[in-house]
């Protein structure tokens, strides 16, 4: 892209004036439409050191009112962040719908410094590509409009802003010895920021080239181009998002009604199982944490089923300090404006830390798609884009479970009326588990599709049968104690 870009004509003085006024404008009046319409804006601007980044962002965000806009400053990852996904804490600073979020550098400027500096072999460089491909695009399909900026200029354009800046005491700490050794590395920078510009221009969120060796005229290709893409993600708000084919393996799982439910342990073999097992996963507990490997635990299943109980016997086990319970409800209003896998996304464990997921992200898919919160398209979608999500999580390195803890029906209501005939255990029985138990055939299909279309060879569902609380006890704790053995070897 870089080198057989032709460069925009910059205007005469006049006109660039006249239509930066215009666009200023423009860019005012957008953001009420954008508020109107619920549409999120990522900004991302990226390019050389000394370029103009900050100086343009500056100026672009005096036409937005502050309370709809955010802006990072995306340096290097923490030793926090580090010991999450490579793209943890680009996901969490998504904007919510209806505002804006400007970030000065992100994973661009992350990966390709990676390159630079020889940390990212070729066999990985490729992976962050597939990575970031996937989270763009997921962005835009969930009607998010990503623009991304690249301030280009030459060599020679950036030597001159260096010797400047540092020729003034009061500006010298503005050059950073990366904006030295670009210069001095031009070539090679190129190189490598031109290929993964290509790598990564996406017809719903391509690359723009800004001019930035006149700052007025850098400005005025930024705020006609983000003016422009607004207009058009506005007039394509409506519009349904083409689905895409599963590319992950997936393995055979049996349909729901297949699972004989008759299995079931003595009071006597369930205590000594506990026990043993327990204490096998506190010792390795210990050894996820010295070698730094995260575990994910999602639990589904049938309202009345024992997730619950099932818990509470896996984390009776584990140290206090290295897990975390996450019940997962219907989404709060914050939460509820963003990407629906946002809220996993911030709840994603540390390395050699566990989380436990009580309800998860297959809400989309089930109660979702059942009680019409969201379209046909969107969950539709999310199962190629849930699939992706685990990849990305497999990839970190993290140990994945995930159960579905069955019942029949008989055993459900016997439960329910449990429940509710048992003044201790009353808080546990609502209307609306009533409400969904009348549409069990409705969720029985809806969990089965669910199965088949995300049991991946990476993240395996392990279906819990509990109509025997205590055998699925058993079940579960076998199955973590093997994944994370496994893991460990």
């Amino acid at each position: 892209m870089l080198e057989n870009w032709n460069k925009p004509q910059k205007p005469e003085d006049a006109e660039l004036e006249e239509r930066l006024k215009a666009a200023r404008e423009k860019l005012s009046v957008q953001q009420m439409l954008i508020k109107e319409h619920n549409l999120p804006v990522l900004v991302l601007f990226e390019g050389w050191g000394t370029a103009g980044k900050g100086s343009v962002l500056g100026k672009v965000i005096r036409n937005i009112d502050p309370r709809f806009f955010k802006v990072a400053t995306m340096d290097m990852p923490t030793e926090e962040e580090k010991r999450k996904p490579f793209l943890y804490r680009y996901f969490v600073k998504i904007p919510e719908a209806g505002k804006f979020m400007f970030l000065d550098s992100g994973w661009m400027d992350e990966v390709t410094g990676d390159c630079l500096q020889g940390k990212l072999k070729e066999k990985n460089y490729k992976k962050r590509i597939e990575s970031i491909k996937r989270f763009e695009r997921q962005l835009t399909d969930n009607g998010y409009l990503v623009m991304k900026f690249f301030f280009q200029i030459s060599q020679k354009e950036q030597k001159k802003r260096i010797e400047g800046l540092e020729a003034d005491k009061n500006t010298s700490w503005r050059v950073s010895e990366k904006d030295s050794w670009q210069n001095k590395h031009y070539e090679k920078c190129l190189a490598v920021f031109d290929r993964y510009l290509n790598d990564t221009n996406a017809s719903a969120d391509p690359w723009y080239l800004i001019d930035a060796k006149n700052k007025k005229w850098a400005e005025l290709q930024v705020l006609e181009t983000l003016v422009s893409g607004i207009d058009t993600a506005l007039k394509n708000s409506a519009m349904a998002v083409p689905l895409l084919q599963n590319v992950f393996p997936l393995e055979k799982i049996p349909k729901l009604q297949e699972v004989s439910l008759d299995k079931a342990l003595t009071d006597e073999e369930y205590r000594k199982k506990l026990h043993e097992l327990q204490k096998q996963l506190g010792e390795l507990h210990n050894k996820l944490y010295r070698k730094k490997v995260p575990v994910i635990i999602a639990y589904e299943g049938w309202d009345a089923a024992g997730k619950g109980g099932n818990i509470k016997r896996i984390t009776g086990a584990l140290d206090p300090r290295g897990f975390e319970v996450h019940p997962i409800a219907s989404p709060e209003p914050h939460e509820k404006a963003r990407h629906y896998l946002w809220r996993f996304w911030n709840r994603l464990p540390k390395t050699g830390h566990i989380a436990v997921f009580d309800r998860t992200w297959y809400g989309r898919v089930m109660v979702e798609r059942l009680e019409g919160f969201c379209s046909e398209n969107d969950w539709q979608r999310a199962y190629n884009e849930i699939n992706e999500f685990e990849k990305e999580l497999a990839d970190w390195g993290a140990v994945i479970i995930k159960f579905w803890v069955q019942i029949d029906k008989d055993t459900q209501l016997e439960r329910f009326n449990e429940r509710q005939n048992t003044p201790e255990k009353q808080w546990k029985i609502t209307k609306e588990d009533w409400r969904n138990r009348e549409k069990w055939d409705l969720y029985e299909g809806a969990v089965n599709e669910m199965l088949q279309k995300t049991n991946t060879a990476y993240a395996p569902w392990h279906i819990l049968e509990s109509n025997d609380k205590k055998y699925a006890r058993i079940k579960a704790l076998e199955f973590v104690i093997d994944a994370i053995q496994k893991a460990l070897k």
